[in-house]
Parts: C-alpha cells; sequence; structure tokens
C-alpha cells in the first residue's frame, strides 16, 4: 500500500469495536492495523457463507464506517448493561475501555448456533476498540461521546474514539462524506469536544486527513492543516486529559520526512494540540515496521519530548499483502491485543482502531460488518 490506509463510510464497531448510535439509529464505526500475535491453536475450518469479493492493488486510504447504514439491533440475549458489566481481562486488555455496544457483538448475540461464534466473541468481542464518529452534523455529537467516555470513566479505563468528519473525506473513495465545510466542521470538533468529559481519553484525529492531502490544492491543504491544528487546541482544551494524535498514514505511503513537514502544518509539533501520530490504520503493514517509521517521524518532527505513536493493530498479524492489496484481502488476522505497554519507547499504545470484521468495501460496503472476514481474522 502505497496511498492512503482507510476506507471509512459510516460510524460502527466489530467484536471490540465500538459503534456509538447517533439520534437517527445511524453508527459511527472504524479501521484496521498490522502486528504479530501469539500463535493460537488451529481451530476447525468453518464453511464461508459467501465468496471473497478481489479487490484491485490500487493504493487507497484507510477503511472505516459507512456514514448511512442503518442496523437494526437484536432484541435477544445479552442487553447492552450485560456487556458493559461483563469487563475484559485485564491481563490482555490493560486499562483500555471496551465498549459495550459493536457490530460484532449484535452479529454474536442473534447467532448463539453459529459455531464460528465463540471463536469471534471471545478473540475479538472481548478485546477494547476505537469507536468511530463519522457524521458531520453536530446536532447529537455532544451526547453520543460523552456515552462512551463517561462509560470509560465508570469503569476507570481508557476510551478511544476516532473523530472522523472532515469535509472532502477520503478524496471521494469509499469513506467521502464528512461536514460540508470547514466552518461546519469546526462546530462539529467544538461539540465533540464538549463530550470529552474529564478522564484520560485517546483521540484519533482524521485518519488519512494529512496523507492523503495531495488530492486538495495548496490553499486547501493549507485551510484544512489550518482546521486540524485548531481542532486540537479545542479537544485539548476540552479536557487536558485527552491524548490527541494526529494523522501519520503508515510506513509504505510516504516518507518519514514528508510526513512529518505535513505533520507540523497541522499543529502535530506542538503540545497545545497534539500529543503525538497514529499509523497504520486500516492497513496490514507489520507492527516493527510501523514502530520504526513512527519513530522517524517523530524525529523530523520535533516538539516536546513527551509526543509518542500510537499503531494500529487490528489485522497486520501477518503483515501486509503482496501487491498492495488494500480491500479485504485473504490471509490477514489480528494482529496484537491492544494495550497501553507496548514496552516500546515512544510508542503510547497498540490500539485496534481499525474493527475487526467490518469490510473495506469489498466484502460488503465500506464500514459493512462481514461474519466471514472477521472469522477468517480470528482463526
Amino acid at each position: 500500500m502505497v496511498a492512503a490506509a482507510s476506507v471509512v463510510t459510516a460510524v460502527g464497531t466489530v467484536a471490540g469495536l465500538l459503534t456509538a448510535l447517533d439520534g437517527d439509529g445511524r453508527r459511527d464505526e472504524a479501521r484496521p492495523v498490522v502486528t504479530r500475535s501469539p500463535r493460537l491453536a488451529p481451530l476447525p475450518a468453518v464453511p464461508s457463507a459467501s465468496p471473497t469479493a478481489t479487490a484491485t492493488p490500487t493504493p487507497t486510504p484507510s477503511a472505516s464506517p459507512s456514514p448511512s447504514r442503518t442496523t437494526r439491533r437484536p432484541s435477544p440475549s445479552p442487553t447492552r448493561q450485560e456487556r458493559a458489566d461483563r469487563a475484559e481481562p485485564a491481563t490482555t486488555a490493560g486499562r483500555l475501555y471496551r465498549h459495550p455496544d459493536s457490530q460484532l457483538l449484535d452479529w454474536v448475540a442473534a447467532h448463539p448456533g453459529d459455531p464460528r461464534q465463540p471463536v469471534m466473541e471471545s478473540r475479538i468481542g472481548a478485546h477494547p476498540a476505537a469507536v468511530w464518529f463519522t457524521d458531520g452534523t453536530p446536532s447529537t455529537i455532544t451526547s453520543r461521546v460523552g456515552a462512551v467516555t463517561s462509560g470509560g470513566a465508570a469503569q476507570g479505563r481508557v476510551p478511544v474514539v476516532v473523530a472522523y468528519a472532515i469535509p472532502d473525506r477520503d478524496c471521494g473513495g469509499a469513506s467521502q462524506g464528512g461536514a460540508s465545510d470547514l466552518a461546519a466542521y469546526d462546530a462539529w470538533i467544538d461539540a465533540f469536544a464538549d463530550g470529552l468529559g474529564t478522564g484520560e481519553v485517546f483521540v484519533i484525529l482524521e485518519p488519512d486527513a494529512i496523507a492523503q492531502a495531495d488530492c486538495l490544492d495548496a490553499g486547501e491543504r493549507a485551510d484544512r492543516f489550518a482546521s486540524l491544528a485548531r481542532a486540537g487546541r479545542v479537544l485539548k482544551a476540552a479536557n487536558p486529559r485527552a491524548r490527541v494524535y494526529h494523522d501519520a498514514g503508515h510506513s509504505a505511503w510516504n516518507a518519514p520526512g514528508r510526513q512529518a513537514a505535513l505533520l507540523r502544518q497541522a499543529g502535530a509539533a506542538s503540545a497545545a494540540s497534539s500529543d503525538g501520530v497514529f499509523s497504520n490504520v486500516s492497513n496490514f503493514n507489520p507492527t516493527s515496521a510501523e514502530v520504526a517509521y513512527t519513530r522517524r517521524v517523530l524525529d523530523g518532527l520535533g516538539g516536546p519530548a513527551g509526543l509518542g505513536a500510537v499503531i494500529d493493530t487490528s489485522r497486520n498479524g501477518n503483515g501486509a499483502p503482496a501487491g498492495g492489496e488494500w480491500c479485504d484481502p485473504d490471509g490477514r488476522k489480528l494482529g496484537r491485543t491492544p494495550t497501553l505497554a507496548t514496552g516500546e519507547a515512544r510508542i503510547d499504545a497498540y490500539l485496534w482502531v481499525k474493527l475487526p470484521g467490518e469490510s473495506d468495501g469489498c466484502r460488503g460496503a465500506a464500514g459493512e460488518f462481514s461474519p466471514d472476514y472477521a472469522y477468517d481474522l480470528a482463526r
């Protein structure tokens, strides 16, 4: 993959990933990463219900949620409160918050007899993941963000939220959408910030918005970067314990020096608007490659010594596929378990930003949950 790393079309969550519902019942969704995970015992093969579409190896951005998709929650078993009562194992999740609502958990609850269900629930649904917010209107964003951050605070755990509503999102690709213009986006960020609460929270600010900015002309890029710098300041001013990370693309995209120069323009070198960078969202590059890459980006970025990086490890367990295939490629698997204890200098967290099992746009619409894909990743 050489270009964008994300492909989002809405806001939702896969097993382990969160989905925030807006006032109309729509969901906010998320994206993936690559890392080596412990070798798991082989599982019985289960026939896939549907064939996998073949994607072209054209570079594209990260895969995210679908803005207009509506998902109905099954009424039987466990309720959202019952899910919330099942805290994820501290030994694997550390202090990260596992939101109790996701597309994967909806599927698990609705398919108790499916032989894939236990594997998907234990290996994906039991772990914390990011919650995406992708609709570009501020009317309900404060309360929806607040529902996630307050849930984390109640458990003494750290939620991860993704702001994904920049105008001209995904340069018109599968995850296109966002606010109508930068003035509307600034208002959306203000409302988003009002929901952050007072506890610790990780904010993944606009995947692909910096690395993929070449689709804009020079003036549009400058305006976008100024708005992103403002967003970082607003988010951190609203909650000083919020940790805000800016888009570094991934290791097979822009060179570290070039990405650092773009990040500086977007305020990522200022402690007033940034805690560092994130990489590999909705991508598959090995964790080791992303660790080396983000350190070089941080070196080029300058700024306070405390700036760090977070890496998406949701789908990078087998590394990147050959030929740059990016759309729901076969042969991938879950990466490292989400944690705030990486053991790596300047690497603040391994996170599941992309929601495992949510499509890049080939096994379904971008952001749509695919049980076949989730099972393939988990086994």
